[in-house]
């Protein structure tokens, strides 16, 4: 879904041009779109192409060290720090220290968007040096909620997480399973998916009937062999342990009754907002975030949960859910893409602008 840009497509850096009016030509922080890449990004990318005088540049090392453009937006700056190998992430660390200089000579702005609250563990000091690198150059931040805390003296905007309607338009929706639970995404240790097996197990003792689907790739070997186990042991339990088409993404959450989320930490979710967008009920953590989501979208969508889920709690969801139909659909009014591409490229305007009066 990229497109590809021959060398007429080259902006101006004259002097005295105002930020308002220029042509953007924005380097985001990914490549050209994968069948694996996350839709958010492709979407985004899409949003900010259709809004005019803008062009978007996908990620490649070339094109940051030595293409035209005039800002730069990043996403998890983490991931151009680390490697596979000390050679593979020594180079990259080196090729990322010559891109933030350039982008800091040349006076270009960073723009971030704050998809996680901390950063992740493992980080060399080399990797943590450049990060810090990226926070002092940063002009622009943009939430995804406004929960999200930030300094004082920084300047920031707040752009819902778009929704998933369009995406999944042309997959047809499963009839709903009775009972069925449902669970998508990277399977990682953060999101809590032994928590969900756990509870889902006691609700042998306390209701019968009841199904567990889910789909999604395991971080590591470990990770995998224990989600293994718990199926095993438990015959109600239908595994896909691999990455998932976005067909039978909605083959899974459209046929699921209740899509569950038992995250240990949970700040921005796609799988949520995935979930609400194929018209399905949602069984998360109880914090601000989502509170805010259950204000938004309107009852009967998002159900929370507080400390540990159990097979209790999930029982008196299902409950819930049949004694009490949420009217469709859900509202995500507030999450439409063009929207969010015009509110990008409106601050992309304000961190040149930000930049240039320094």
């Amino acid at each position: 879904m990229a497109e590809k840009f021959g060398t007429s497509r080259v902006m101006s850096f004259r002097k005295g041009r105002s930020a308002d009016s220029e042509r953007l030509v924005v380097l985001q922080s990914f490549p050209a779109s994968r069948p694996t890449t996350n839709p958010y990004l492709v979407m985004l990318g899409d949003s900010i192409r259709a809004v005019p005088g803008v062009t978007v540049l996908n990620f490649t090392w070339r094109t940051a060290l030595f293409g035209r453009y005039n800002l730069y937006h990043t996403h998890w700056p983490e991931i151009l720090v680390g490697g596979r190998t000390p050679l593979r992430r020594a180079v990259r660390q080196a090729l990322y220290a010559m891109i933030l200089l350039r982008l800091r000579m040349t006076k270009r702005p960073i723009v971030r968007t704050l998809h996680n609250v901390d950063r992740p563990e493992g980080l060399t000091t080399a990797g943590s040096l450049l990060l810090d690198i990226v926070d002092r150059q940063t002009a622009m931040r943009i939430r995804l909620n406004e929960t999200t805390e930030v300094h004082a003296d920084e300047l920031v905007v707040t752009i819902p997480h778009g929704h998933y309607r369009d995406w999944f338009a042309n997959y047809t929706a499963r009839p709903v399973v009775a009972g069925q639970l449902g669970f998508v995404g990277l399977i990682r240790h953060y999101k809590g998916v032994e928590r969900l097996l756990g509870a889902f197990a006691e609700t042998k003792e306390l209701r019968g009937g009841l199904s567990l689907r889910l789909g999604g790739n395991p971080s590591n070997s470990e990770l995998a062999q224990t989600v293994r186990d718990y199926a095993d042991r438990d015959d109600r339990v239908e595994l896909t342990l691999d990455y998932l088409s976005d067909a039978t993404l909605v083959e899974i959450v459209t046929s699921s009754q209740l899509v569950v989320l038992p995250y240990r930490f949970m700040h921005n979710s796609g799988g949520t907002i995935a979930g609400l967008s194929l018209n399905r009920p949602v069984l998360v953590p109880d914090n601000a975030v989502n509170h805010r989501l259950a204000e938004e979208v309107g009852p009967g969508w998002v159900y929370l949960f507080s400390g540990e889920l159990t097979g209790a709690k999930i029982v008196e969801t299902l409950d819930a859910i049949r004694t009490s139909p949420a009217p469709l659909p859900p509202d995500l009014s507030a999450r439409e893409w063009n929207s969010a591409g015009l509110e990008h490229v409106a601050a992309y305007r304000r961190a040149l602008s930000a930049i240039r009066a320094q």
